[in-house]
Formats: structure tokens, C-alpha cells, sequence
């Protein structure tokens, strides 16, 4: 079900959140144009590893499902384009420093007088306002600031950041509620709306329950590696052959856990009767419970405890992810053609958006493989003669600015 069909979006983004966003808003159905630096494109089509020449896998899985187009915006002709490229109930997205679109005439204030149904979200590092709005910063730097990597990794050891870009395509997803909401309510009253995004109130926000156990208790939490503060077990144990991870989130899940490990006496010690116990008594729990499951295979172990009820499942390198039979069944990946320069043609596994309609992923496969690939089709349409478009599309030798 393509639930935007029909909508436009005009793409002033590039690295991860501003893209993630607006490749969920392709998969749903919108057309979107993405709008790149003549020349050199997105900043992440040059990052590793390369497909081909000028597109990187992270580039390729961020950005498909739309078009390109080449435009300076640092040139009054490439903004004046992009004006006459925005159509009156277009939605915007864009992640240049806050003022930065201003300066350019392309602010929303700017934009509104021609298209008075405009969604225009800006995301930024920090916010658009405040002492830190005009720094740039990426998704580790944000990790660091709002306190993630205070309660990631293990106890004695140096802060860790979390391998997934968690805050830059959690800012993407916020984004895309903010769009969706604001094209909810334009329905209603054809108003459109301005939507503000930043990493730091993403990270913030995914701190929700570390903040409110420090205001309940006042002591700072601790990074427990695999573990929870609010629950045992609740975390990675070792196996004969690899790891497991084993939560059990009331006394009843214990309870189901130890009769299914042959350990049901467990759940009769007062040391692990209550999960407040066990969370006081964690390491030795810990150290019982390891002595069982490593002297198993993990597939034993899942196997025992998935028919018991109990949650469990082996910690997954993406070899095996990829290949699990329930991830298969989701539909949760498909590979993406990409042609190199050489002519010969690779695969990318690309991960759809993980939403289904009446059953079915929506899926747009499209990729623009070189920069400003759409520009002539896209800017021929806004009625931009050819003169001007063979202008805009050559190759700025001013410095690049954000």
C-alpha cells in the first residue's frame, strides 16, 4: 500500500538521519526528489566501503527510492531553481545548520507565500535554539552528550558507543512522525506546518527510563554491559560453543526458566525467589545459571527454553541474521542491483522500512546511481529552459558550505 502516493518531497539532506527519513517517506509512497551538490553529491557517497565509483553501501541503502538532482544552493540560480522547483503543498526536508536555509532565502518563512501548504522539517545536531544550536555534530557525539554512553558497555571499562546509528535513524524516524502528523492535520485545514528535529532531543528521549530511575533513586546508573538495572536475568550468558541472551521479565518467566534448564530448585532459593532478590543478587545468579548453559550448545539452550516459553535467542551475527527463516518470512531485506563504472553489476542486501500494510512491505528499489542523475527530467518539468539547467548543472569550484 503506498499510503503517499501522490505526495512530493524535495530532499536537502544528506549523511544518515535526514535520509533515513525520507527514504521511509519513498517507501510509503512519496515521490522524492533529492536535491545534491553538483559534482561531488551527499558527503556519504564517498564513505566505505564503495559499490562503485562515488557510491558507497551506506549511501546506496539510505537513499533509494529517489531521484537526484545537482543543484549549487550556495548559487542564487541553484536557489531560485529549487523555488521553482517546490510545488505548493510539497513537503521539505532539510538538514543545514540552523539559519543556514534562512540565509539562503529558503527558510520556511521564505517559502510560505508560495506554497501555503508547505511541511517543512528542519533536523538538526542540537536544536534550533539554545547556546549549542550552531555546532554540527553526528550520531556518537550526540551518544556522548546525552549520557548514552555513560550506561553502555561494561562496568570498569571506557564508555562505549552503540554500533548502530541509533540516534541519527531514530532522528528520522521522529521526523517522519512529525511529517505524517502535519499532513494529518493540513487535511483537516489545508495549513501546512514548520517540524523541528534534532539528534540531541533523540538521544535525550531514548534515555527516557536511565532519567527517571535517577530522579526515583538519585544514584547514576552504571554500564552493565548485556544486563538491565531493573531486571535478572536479563542478559547475555555464555554457552559450550557461543552466547545467549535470556530475559526473563516477571518471577512466573523464572520460574518457566528453571524448570525447563532442570534447575527449579532456583526459583525456591530465597537468593532469586523475587526479581528484586535476583537484582540484588545478580553476579551470583549470573555465575549458576552460566554454569548451566555452558555446558550446553546454544542451540540446545534456545531450543529448550523457546519451547518452554521463555525468551531467549542466540546473539546473531548478520550472516546468520540475514539468513534466519523468520527474518526470510518478513520479507525484512531484498538485494538492491547496483551498476559500478566498469559496467558489471553488484548486489546490496538493502532493509526495508519495517512496516507492512494489509500484510505487504512497500519496498522502492529505485536507486539514482550517479549524482544529478534526474536533473534534467526533474528540472525540464519545473519549466526551467535548457540554457539555465546545463547551467546549474556544472560543477561549483566555491568551497562547499553546510
Amino acid at each position: 500500500m503506498k499510503s503517499l502516493s501522490g505526495q512530493r518531497v524535495i530532499d536537502l539532506t544528506q549523511n544518515v538521519a535526514g535520509p533515513y527519513c525520507t527514504q521511509v517517506l519513498a517507501d510509503l509512497g512519496a515521490e522524492v526528489i533529492k536535491i545534491e551538490r553538483p559534482g561531488s553529491g551527499d558527503d556519504t557517497r564517498h564513505w566505505a566501503p564503495q559499490l562503485a565509483d562515488g557510491m558507497s553501501a551506506t549511501y546506496a541503502t539510505l537513499n533509494r527510492g529517489k531521484r537526484s538532482v545537482a543543484l549549487d544552493l550556495d548559487d542564487p540560480r541553484g536557489q531560485e531553481a529549487l523555488r521553482s522547483l517546490l510545488r505548493p503543498d510539497d513537503i521539505l526536508v532539510h538538514s543545514l545548520k540552523p539559519g543556514s536555509a534562512e540565509q539562503r532565502g529558503l527558510g520556511y518563512n521564505d517559502l510560505l507565500p508560495h506554497s501555503p501548504g508547505l511541511i517543512y522539517c528542519a533536523i538538526s545536531a542540537f536544536g534550533n535554539i539554545g547556546p549549542l544550536s550552531a555546532l554540527p555534530g553526528y550520531d556518537p557525539l550526540i551518544q556522548a552528550f546525552a549520557g548514552i554512553m555513560s550506561v553502555n558497555g561494561h562496568d570498569g571499562q571506557p564508555p562505549a558507543r552503540v554500533g548502530v546509528s541509533l540516534v541519527d535513524m531514530g532522528t528520522g524516524l521522529w521526523s517522519v512522525i512529525g511529517i505524517l502528523a502535519a499532513l494529518s492535520r493540513r487535511k483537516d485545514t489545508g495549513q501546512g506546518a514548520r517540524v523541528d528535529t534534532s539528534l540531541l532531543e533523540t538521544g535525550v528521549a531514548w534515555m527516557t527510563n536511565p532519567v527517571a530511575n535517577y530522579s526515583a533513586t538519585g544514584k547514576l546508573p552504571k554500564r552493565m554491559g548485556s544486563a538491565t538495572a531493573m531486571l535478572a536475568p536479563y542478559e547475555v550468558f555464555e554457552t559450550a560453543d557461543a552466547h545467549v541472551f535470556i530475559g526473563c521479565g516477571a518471577d512466573r518467566m523464572f520460574q518457566k526458566m528453571t524448570a525447563a534448564l532442570g534447575q527449579a530448585g532456583m526459583a525456591q532459593d530465597e537468593r532469586f525467589r523475587t526479581n528484586a532478590a535476583r537484582v540484588a543478587n545478580r553476579d551470583a545468579l549470573h555465575e549458576e545459571l552460566e554454569a548451566v548453559t555452558g555446558a550446553q550448545t546454544t542451540a540446545a539452550v534456545v531450543e529448550t527454553l523457546r519451547a518452554a516459553g521463555v525468551p531467549v535467542s542466540a546473539v546473531n551475527d548478520l550472516s546468520r541474521l540475514l539468513d534466519d527463516p523468520q527474518v526470510r518470512a518478513l520479507g525484512l531485506h531484498q538485494r538492491l542491483p547496483v551498476e559500478s563504472g566498469a559496467g558489471t553489476a553488484t548486489q546490496l542486501a538493502a532493509v526495508g522500512t519495517p512496516i507492512r500494510f494489509d500484510g505487504e512491505r512497500s519496498y522502492n528499489g529505485h536507486l539514482s546511481l550517479a549524482v544529478g542523475q534526474d536533473s534534467q527530467d526533474v528540472l525540464a518539468a519545473a519549466g526551467l529552459s535548457q540554457q539555465d539547467i546545463a547551467a546549474l548543472l556544472a560543477p561549483s569550484t566555491k568551497p562547499k558550505t553546510q
